[in-house]
């Protein structure tokens, strides 16, 4: 059921891969909600995804981006400003990447130069983003930027390894550049950390499965599943969240309060 609550406006999603992805799943809840977009995503992973099924079922074109790339970037927010017929509203960054993850290096061996790449891709990238928006003016007043985050970023989870730093750098960036814009245009910048989720890449991570359950167990409420997530980034788009800016909100049934629970307790005395 839709209450229109994007009515109106426009936004770029970024990171939509596959029908899994938290970010294929806000783009069918803007559009579901009234919003126009326009979807990117780096080349490779539009040849690797299946993003044109989203694009068709959202009416939204496709402008390919390498997100750490300056010029794509410029040229990706000039091709949405004209498609739009003027500024733009929302954005979603929901990108993610570790080539020591994904290559296996342990975080006491990583190899510095693919750690430098993560960072740029996972983190840096989202400057780059709020950078190009800056300095091209292309944000209406009131406009919100949304960048998906993890609870490691505050808390150790071994096998996350760089990615924890690259979150933690992404939710600086948040509380940084969210006092800069919103001093500037009156934007909001902020990051939701999300529970743990069955995505493409969240799955490569070691362990997922047990640390999934695990967090479920850890959760009064449950761990919040994408389309809670969906929901939640919609609001966040939304004139609801007017006043909320430069937070990394959690987005994990509890997960992030809670020292233990009973059916931890239980599991542990078995």
């Amino acid at each position: 059921m839709s209450n229109n609550l994007l009515k109106g406006k426009k936004g770029i999603i970024f990171g939509a891969l596959d029908e899994k992805s938290i970010a294929w799943k806000t783009a069918l809840k803007c559009f579901d909600e009234g919003a126009q977009l326009v979807l990117t995503n780096a080349p490779v992973a539009l040849r690797m995804g299946e993003i044109n099924k989203l694009a068709t079922a959202v009416n939204a074109p496709v402008i390919g981006a390498d997100v750490v790339n300056m010029d794509d970037l410029k040229n990706l927010f000039e091709k949405s400003m004209e498609h739009f017929g003027g500024k733009i509203d929302f954005i979603l960054h929901s990108i993610g990447m570790s080539l020591n993850v994904r290559k296996g290096k342990h975080y006491t061996e990583m190899n510095y130069e693919w750690n430098q790449k993560s960072m740029d891709i996972s983190a840096l990238s989202f400057h780059k983003v709020l950078r190009t928006a800056w300095d091209m003016d292309a944000l209406n007043e009131w406009g919100s930027v949304v960048a998906l985050s993890y609870i490691a970023a505050q808390r150790v989870f071994p096998d996350y390894n760089e990615m924890a730093d690259a979150k933690s750098l992404l939710e600086s960036i948040t509380r940084s550049f969210g006092y800069h814009y919103g001093v500037k245009n009156k934007v909001r910048v902020n990051s939701i950390s999300q529970s743990p989720t069955r995505t493409t890449a969240g799955s490569g991570v070691k362990g997922f499965d047990g640390f999934m359950n695990y967090a479920e167990k850890m959760s009064p409420l449950g761990n919040a599943s994408g389309e809670d997530c969906a929901n939640y980034c919609t609001l966040m788009f939304s004139d609801y969240t007017r006043m909320v800016t430069m937070q990394n909100l959690f987005h994990d049934g509890g997960f992030s309060f809670t020292g233990v629970t009973q059916a931890v307790i239980e599991q542990m005395e078995k």
